[in-house]
C-alpha cells in the first residue's frame, strides 16, 4: 500500500527540483486506463524519480514496470523511493539512454514520457516490444498548452523545434496505419495508440 506521504513528498521534491512528473488528471487516466484494461506488464521511457512507476504498481498487486532514465541524479532519486515502496521486486530500473537500450520482453503498455523531441524514435525504437492489441502511452502531447496554440513569435526558437517535433510526432500517430491513435487533452495531452 503505497502511504500518501511518500506521495506527497515525491511531489514536493519533484516540485522544488524542477523535475516533471505527470499532472493530476494525466495520472489518474493513465491508472483508470491500466486498471480497466488489466494491464500487468509495462514498459516506462523515462522515470524521472519513480513516481509514475511507483503510481502504476499501485493499481494491482501483480503489475511489473520496467523504467529507464538516463538523468544520475533522478536516477538516484527513484531508486530511494523505490525501496522506500518496497516495489523493488515489482519495478525495474535501468540506467542508460533509451534509444540505447534493446529490450526482449514484450509488455501490455509502453507509457513514454521522457524527452519529447525524440517521441517517434522511442515509439520506432521499442513498438516491436508491444503485445498485439497493446498500447503505447505518450504523455505531454498539448506541451503546456504551446503545441495547439499560434504562439510561434513568443516563444524561443529552441521550444518552437521542440513544438515542431511533437506536432511531427502528432501526424505521425494520426498516419500510422498499425495504430489506432485518440487524442487526449487530459492532463497536459495524451496520445492513446492501440496496436491493431
Amino acid at each position: 500500500m503505497l502511504s500518501n506521504d511518500l506521495i506527497k513528498n515525491m511531489k514536493d521534491y519533484a516540485k522544488a527540483n524542477n523535475v516533471p512528473i505527470m499532472t493530476e488528471g494525466g495520472m489518474h487516466y493513465l491508472l483508470k486506463y491500466i486498471k480497466k484494461n488489466k494491464i500487468k506488464n509495462i514498459l516506462e521511457v523515462g522515470t524521472a524519480i519513480g513516481y509514475s512507476a511507483i503510481m502504476m504498481c499501485g493499481v494491482s498487486e501483480d503489475i511489473k514496470v520496467t523504467t529507464i532514465e538516463r538523468d544520475e541524479k533522478r536516477y538516484l532519486e527513484a531508486i530511494k523511493n523505490i525501496k522506500k515502496t518496497g516495489l523493488e521486486d515489482r519495478i525495474h530500473l535501468i540506467y542508460n539512454d533509451a534509444l540505447n537500450v534493446r529490450l526482449d520482453d514484450k509488455y501490455d503498455l509502453i507509457f513514454i514520457d521522457a524527452a519529447k523531441a525524440q517521441n517517434r524514435k522511442f515509439f520506432e525504437r521499442f513498438e516491436h516490444n508491444l503485445i498485439d492489441g497493446g498500447t503505447i502511452i505518450t504523455d505531454n502531447m498539448n506541451f503546456h498548452g504551446l503545441v495547439d496554440e499560434e504562439v510561434e513569435a513568443s516563444i524561443s526558437r529552441n521550444l518552437r523545434q521542440l513544438v515542431r517535433k511533437i506536432r511531427e510526432y502528432r501526424v505521425y500517430l494520426e498516419e500510422n496505419p498499425k495504430y489506432d491513435t485518440e487524442f487526449l487533452d487530459t492532463g497536459d495531452g495524451m496520445a492513446i495508440s492501440v496496436k491493431k
